[in-house]
């Protein structure tokens, strides 16, 4: 077996001696015995809330119907004899040994017109029938729930287990049936009729349920409060919810849940006495809502199956020694060539990769391994090397990007207003390139007092080159730019010299006008860019004419043409690069000319720098975070009007 695969020494010894001794034995012998115990437990779990339950609703349901027949002839009866109430009530308590007190509560003056209130109660106390009135300052029953709910609800209701100070002064449950008379054809409510069970009794019952050692039956009222439980403590105290919550038990609570709502079920749990993994079975009680929980532990359960398991864990572990000892053998010729390995590859880790290759003689997948180390040393080095010469001109070519970034971002004016001393106009302009450096630029400058040049462009190409070709652009713009000149003729000066020598085939688009800031006119050349928006005074926003010329900087000797507008006073002219309409969404859709003159036309009225940031963020949400592919630049020229001291410094 020299040359066979790890894989095949490790499946031929092991698995074989795995697959005789331990599956063939424990696992069947386990799951089959652990079924056969636990179906017969669920079946006796069953049997025994169900026995249990109906002991407690037999009870319940012989109160019911008495507490229900006495209500029905106290609808047919007077109530002028005041003795004749005390022993109907005396007679119930009397002849019901589950019954511990009953009352009948009236309404106000209903019994005795002079009496606002009029609540017998017989109950039983030290073995004898004890008497007492309810009702008072410090017990105004009519607003304790054993006498709203009935009331309200208009039917029998049991109540949640409570303190009756005042009545029976112990822990009790109420049956409580309203009645009534019919008076002038009308039926009028006139009372309560109240059944009391002593918890005493309920918890005797319960506590009575013993299930192996540490079993044991708890019951729960329809609203989750623990009505009896081994912990006394819980009783009244807690609801099944409430120590969910404290342990931290999801699926107590589930349980909880399905108990409330009078769910049958037997489900694994975790005793909340013991804290041991036990199996629960609960039922609901149908005559009052409650629900009872009965606890089998499983390990007291499975005591037998546990056993009988020793026995055959032991039976397995002679032959677990013996397999043992043949892995061993076969083992230590595998793994003392991998232990060498791994400390070999332990210092390589380290960065130690000089260290001297171990030498395995074995042509199995050790072997290969070996030499596979061997190769990936050598070929870490060389990536190493490669790496931190690759990572070395990466960092110096962010740090120049970086730096010809702020470059860029210095030529142009980023301080806003411009001209504060200057009231007739206002300019607002913004750019975001699409990386760390870009083609668009805008710029503004005085050539005398009153005339201001304006452009915005957008240079064919994107990063360093279209940064440059820019620059040049703006530094040829500045200086062609003089009052002398119309900007047909600046934009052909321009064009002529961005021509020359241009191998690249590089071009710029731009919209370059001359401002009067006295009379708001406007001379301007389109060459191939972008109409810009004119926003006019109670009109809609509105492109200007779409026939664009050509693009400066591909062909010598083109010509251009110089257009002519004017601002009046609050009107204001959306100057804009191809970055803005043709931004994307997801679903590859444009921002678009349709959609940015929409924008402008709502929020129009707006300052213009709010205007500008805007649609910036129109831009970005409608993006729904696609990268940016090209760059945006936006540039507003709003025309005032003269001033009046101006007016009357030009008289």
């Amino acid at each position: 077996m020299k040359k066979k695969g790890i894989a095949f020494k490790l499946i031929v010894s092991i698995m074989t001696g795995i697959s005789l001794i331990f599956i063939l034995i424990f696992g069947y012998n386990y799951l089959f015995s652990r079924r056969i115990i636990l179906k017969n437990v669920e079946e006796s779990a069953k049997n025994l809330a169900i026995a249990t339950t109906n002991q407690i609703d037999k009870v319940l349901l012989s109160m019911q119907e008495a507490t229900e027949n006495l209500a029905r002839f106290l609808e047919h009866t007077s109530f002028d004899d005041k003795e004749q109430i005390l022993n109907i009530i005396q007679s119930l308590v009397e002849h019901n040994p589950e019954i511990y007190g009953s009352t009948i509560a009236f309404e106000p003056y209903a019994f005795d017109k002079k009496s606002f209130y009029f609540a017998p109660y017989y109950y039983k106390s030290d073995g004898e029938i004890k008497f007492t009135y309810l009702g008072g300052e410090g017990y105004n029953y009519f607003y304790w729930t054993w006498y709203q709910i009935p009331k309200e609800l208009n039917h029998p209701v049991w109540s949640e287990p409570y303190y009756d100070e005042g009545g029976g002064n112990i822990i009790m449950s109420t049956y409580s049936v309203p009645f009534y008379k019919s008076i002038s054809g009308k039926k009028q409510f006139l009372g309560i009729l109240t059944a009391d069970i002593s918890l005493t009794w309920l918890q005797e019952i319960v506590s009575s349920i013993k299930i192996y050692k540490s079993g044991y039956a708890f019951l729960i009222s329809r609203h989750g409060i623990v009505v009896t439980h081994p912990f006394k403590e819980l009783i009244m105290n807690e609801t099944l919810f409430s120590v969910a919550e404290a342990r931290g038990d999801a699926q107590l609570r589930e349980i909880g849940r399905d108990m409330i709502k009078g769910k049958f079920g037997f489900v694994p749990f975790q005793s909340i006495v013991t804290g041991r993994d036990c199996w629960m079975a609960y039922r609901p009680i149908p005559s009052s809502g409650w629900s009872l929980g009965v606890i089998f532990p499983q390990d007291e359960l499975l005591t037998d199956i546990v056993n009988l398991n020793k026995t055959v864990i032991f039976l397995g572990g002679i032959g677990f020694l013996l397999l043992m000892i043949i892995i061993v053998l076969i083992a230590g010729s595998i793994t003392r060539p991998l232990r060498i390995l791994a400390g070999a590859t332990k210092d390589i880790s380290k960065g130690n990769l000089d260290i001297e290759s171990p030498r395995i003689k074995s042509k199995d997948e050790v072997g290969k391994l070996a030499e596979s180390l061997d190769y990936m040393k050598s070929s870490l080095k060389q990536y190493i090397k490669d790496l931190t010469e690759t990572t070395a001109a990466k960092e110096r070519i962010e740090s120049e990007l970086n730096i010809a970034r702020e470059i860029q971002m210095s030529i142009l004016p980023k301080i806003f207003p411009p001209f504060p001393q200057r009231s007739e106009f206002d300019i607002y302009a913004t750019i975001e390139p699409a990386k760390e450096v870009g083609g668009d630029f805008y710029d503004f400058f005085f050539i005398d007092e009153d005339l201001l040049c304006f452009v915005i462009g957008d240079v064919s190409g994107k990063g360093v080159p279209a940064s440059l070709f820019m620059a040049v652009t703006k530094t040829l713009l500045k200086a062609s730019a003089t009052k002398d000149l119309r900007p047909d003729e600046i934009i052909l000066k321009i064009n002529d010299e961005l021509s020359q020598d241009n191998e690249s085939c590089m071009f710029v688009t731009l919209f370059f006008g001359i401002f009067n800031a006295k009379t708001g006119e406007i001379l301007f050349t389109n060459a191939g860019h972008n109409p810009p928006l004119l926003v006019k005074k109670g009109e809609k926003p509105a492109y200007l004419d779409q026939s664009g010329g050509v693009a400066v900087g591909a062909v010598e000797g083109m010509s251009f043409k110089t257009e002519k507008m004017n601002l009046e006073p609050g009107e204001y002219l959306f100057m804009y690069t191809d970055g803005v309409t043709e931004a994307t969404n997801k679903a590859e859709e444009l921002f678009s000319e349709d959609r940015l003159k929409a924008e402008i036309s709502i929020i129009q009225k707006e300052p213009i720098q709010s205007l500008v940031s805007e649609i910036m963020k129109k831009i970005t949400s409608f993006s729904q975070g696609m990268p940016q592919a090209d760059d945006i630049t936006m540039m507003v020229l709003k025309f005032h009007g003269q001033s009046s001291k101006n007016v009357s410094d030009s008289n």
